[in-house]
């Protein structure tokens, strides 16, 4: 015989403490809740609001140069240490916790061109328009010591960059050429051209240490292998790319900032074509860094504002800037992913948050937990028109907005040229182009 008995578990209902909320049995079953989706419509619609409500991310500005900031660079070992590099050949460590200078540099005569750390974070290196290379101690002089370089290179031209191999004490420099040193010797190990034109910018790629980007002023973008000591290939675009930045979790893939106020992600495999353009600056992109999970990078420009783009998006998924903020020079993303840092044109570094309305400090469990469910409210929700509309807006300045008005009457008016020549041609005499392919104009090999 069977008997039916209640079975209660006292965990499920009894509260561990009296400050603990009550437990509440809830029955999932979708018949018992008829207005589900319309309650959780609401809900998102109410965390979008939120969202750009609490969509504060300035955080804190470091002034004390006296000059534009020309050149950013992150401690590898320590999240709080930043270096920066200004346009009176000083050079200045931030520490970010305190939001104090810890230390100035004289560096060099004129500019302070670039500025890059040492893998293992024990010095660091800088290069100006006084044709030197000069490597500095990341800790200060002790007491009554002078502030002086470890070593100094005296090269023959002036270079414009400079960067560190990931893993090994190897370095490489650009100006006439791109030099790859030793940093015991004096000399390069080797030297590498194609072309005449000066190269403004040298990467090393993070995953696999030993290629190397490069974009010269000729319009090119050039990669090497430092085991060949020859230059891979080339791709030339429409305009001048001013810097690229390589993916830190996809070795092919890198980003490169253009002139024509657009950023292009190629794969290194297929140059032919850029797999992504990322469209929405209205003047020069002057330099652009990766977040160190890989799916956004953030990009300055001369229209005094900074924009995150998810890597597979051509449009940018938020915009900073403020009143004072003039053409910004550099961009960096923090290690931890969390902060964005920018150099500009007035003497200020800036210090933003990757996630404009993000909750900074412990939060507690319970506050995760809302934050997660408002995430995936929103995701669930994202493409109605009302919330689209909402997550989508920005205020942007009057100079941004006017600008935007006018290149978007100029494209629409080149896209109805190219509209009615197809038109009235002959079918098959012109050759549709994609917007991707229009930019780039060669892939040598």
């Amino acid at each position: 015989m069977k008997v039916k008995m209640l079975s209660r578990n006292p965990d499920n209902y009894v509260r561990e403490t009296k400050l603990d909320l009550q437990r509440v049995p809830r029955n999932y079953d979708p018949t018992l809740h008829p207005f589900e989706v319309p309650r959780e419509y609401v809900r998102a619609l109410n965390a979008t609001k939120l969202e750009r409500v609490f969509a504060k991310p300035f955080l804190a500005s470091l002034d004390g140069h006296r000059d534009g900031v020309n050149c950013l660079a992150k401690h590898p070992k320590s999240l709080a240490t930043v270096l920066s590099g200004a346009c009176d050949g000083e050079v200045r460590i931030w520490n970010l916790t305190k939001r104090k200078c810890i230390r100035t540099i004289q560096a060099h005569e004129g500019f302070v061109r670039g500025i890059c750390t040492r893998f293992c974070g024990t010095s660091f290196f800088t290069v100006g328009d006084d044709k030197t290379v000069k490597q500095w101690k990341m800790d200060g002089p002790g007491y009554g010591e002078e502030e002086e370089p470890l070593h100094t290179i005296l090269g023959k031209t002036v270079y414009t960059g400079i960067d560190h191999h990931w893993k090994e004490a190897v370095f490489a420099t650009c100006g006439q050429q791109v030099d790859i040193w030793d940093e015991q010797r004096t000399s390069p190990i080797c030297s590498m051209t194609w072309g005449f034109d000066s190269i403004s910018s040298v990467k090393f790629n993070p995953i696999e240490t030993f290629l190397l980007g490069s974009c010269a002023s000729d319009r090119n973008i050039v990669l090497y292998d430092m085991r060949q000591a020859t230059p891979l290939k080339k791709v030339i675009l429409d305009m001048r790319t001013n810097t690229i930045c390589w993916n830190p979790m996809e070795a092919f893939v890198f980003t490169a900032a253009n002139e024509d106020y657009n950023l292009y992600t190629f794969d290194m495999r297929a140059l032919d074509t850029p797999v992504m353009v990322h469209m929405d600056h209205v003047s020069a992109v002057l330099d652009v860094d990766y977040s160190p999970t890989g799916k956004e990078f953030v990009s300055a420009s001369f229209d005094k504002s900074i924009r995150i783009f998810p890597v597979d998006k051509s449009r940018s998924r938020e915009v900073y800037h403020t009143k004072r903020m003039q053409h910004v020079i550099c961009v960096k993303w923090t290690s931890d992913s969390k902060y964005i840092m920018c150099g500009s044109d007035e003497m200020n570094i800036r210090l933003w948050k990757a996630n404009a309305s993000e909750k900074l400090g412990v939060l507690t469990s319970r506050e995760k937990a809302a934050k997660d469910y408002n995430q995936k409210l929103k995701e669930k929700f994202q493409h109605h028109p009302h919330i689209k509309r909402i997550a989508r807006h920005r205020h942007l300045p009057k100079s941004i907005y006017s600008q935007i008005q006018e290149q978007r009457i100029m494209k629409e008016a080149r896209r109805r040229k190219e509209v009615n020549r197809l038109k009235h041609s002959k079918p098959g005499s012109v050759a549709i182009v994609s917007e991707k392919k229009k930019h780039v104009v060669a892939v040598v090999k």
